[in-house]
């Protein structure tokens, strides 16, 4: 299996300008890309993207992260309250995955902030029902996410305009160019990732919030890297320990220019740990993604395949270590990008429905990979 980027009907949406996909965007005097036509017709026009080419910043500086579940009361009393009698906790597996009904997101105090993200890192992804996050203020978003680190600005994603820290996922209910494109050429729309593990402080807990979306298909799916790495004999662990990764956010720019987008940062690559470890739980969990991940340190080319393409396959073909969500009204999902991969599904036509979302992306500490325990 190639360890070169596989190319997704997500990224191509998100960054693609040229041919049919140009009719429903437009370009402004200072050369501003943005929606245009029906398109602009959206439920939260303030969440609606453009392509900014006067936006250009310069490298990330590193910052001091210290991960707010460390300061959390694992009995979670204020997250949970034993007085919330509208409180409903379901798991989705065993291990990973949960939903909970009777919880505001907005409402929570910086205690109850710091249990969500204790919470999130136990459980990996978590899906919360009417929300009201989307009826915020961005600049209010912006500073609820930075309790959990320092929001990431995104090198080449649309986003609303004078807030490049929001990344915003859209796709078009106009027309379906992209997909028919897409699917000439590719049997399937998923993408496994975890976002920008190319910073050299990748992010942790993670929001996402549905603002329109079809009536069914969409979902997103996650997978379990903790538990994909507990599968794993203690003699193969024994072998990746000590190996690291070149992640790379070449081909990202790369394709964000070819197709007419923006480049608002120069990408960077860095290396990380294949088996790095949790701040708060202390657990480990692989650290592979084929979209980013590119080969393995001081092995050769062939030798770098065969480990992560048998990693790949291990995370995609387990379906007992994975979950599939699927958004209603209101949806919020918050997950940890240190445990998990995940990928969106596009299963329905464009045509009539869009799908828009938008993510907070905070950044948490340069993966780190503890000693291992010697057989």
């Amino acid at each position: 299996m190639s360890t070169t980027q596989v190319q997704s009907i997500q990224s191509i949406d998100a960054s693609s300008f040229h041919g049919d996909k140009a009719k429903i965007y437009s370009r402004d005097a200072k050369g501003v890309l943005g929606l245009a036509g029906e398109d602009t017709d959206a439920a939260y026009p303030h969440f609606l993207p453009v392509w900014d080419p006067n936006e250009q910043y310069g490298p990330l500086t590193e910052f001091e992260f210290s991960d707010p579940g460390l300061r959390a009361d694992p009995a979670l009393p204020n997250l949970f309250s034993k007085l919330n009698s509208d409180l409903k906790i379901k798991s989705l597996t065993p291990k990973f995955g949960t939903e909970v009904r009777g919880v505001q997101l907005s409402e929570l105090t910086s205690k109850g902030k710091d249990e969500l993200a204790f919470f999130v890192a136990q459980r990996g992804v978590v899906v919360f029902r009417e929300q009201d996050l989307r009826d915020k203020p961005i600049d209010w978003l912006l500073e609820y996410s930075s309790h959990f680190g320092r929001n990431h600005i995104h090198p080449t994603s649309g986003a609303p305009r004078g807030h490049p820290e929001v990344h915003l996922v859209y796709r078009s209910k106009t027309e379906d160019a992209a997909e028919n494109a897409f699917f000439k050429d590719h049997v399937s729309s998923v993408a496994w990732h975890s976002d920008v593990t190319y910073e050299k402080q990748p992010p942790g807990t993670t929001f996402l919030a549905i603002l329109d979306g079809p009536e069914s298909g969409g979902d997103t799916i996650f997978a379990d890297t903790e538990e994909a790495y507990n599968r794993l004999s203690e003699t193969f662990r024994q072998r990746l320990f000590g190996l690291e990764v070149l992640h790379s956010g070449v081909a990202q720019a790369d394709a964000s220019r070819n197709s007419g987008g923006v480049v608002r940062r120069e990408p960077v690559e860095n290396f990380h740990p294949l088996i790095r470890e949790h701040p708060v739980t202390k657990k480990k969990a692989l650290y592979v993604n084929q979209q980013f991940s590119r080969y393995i340190k001081g092995l050769k080319r062939e030798e770098t395949d065969a480990i992560l393409g048998f990693l790949y396959d291990l995370l995609a073909k387990s379906a007992d270590i994975q979950v599939r969500v699927s958004w209603e009204s209101g949806t919020v999902v918050v997950w940890d990008n240190r445990r998990s991969v995940h990928s969106a599904l596009v299963d329905w036509s464009g045509a009539g429905s869009s799908r828009h979302a938008f993510r907070l992306t905070p950044q948490a500490e340069r993966p780190y990979e503890a000693a291992p325990v010697r057989l």
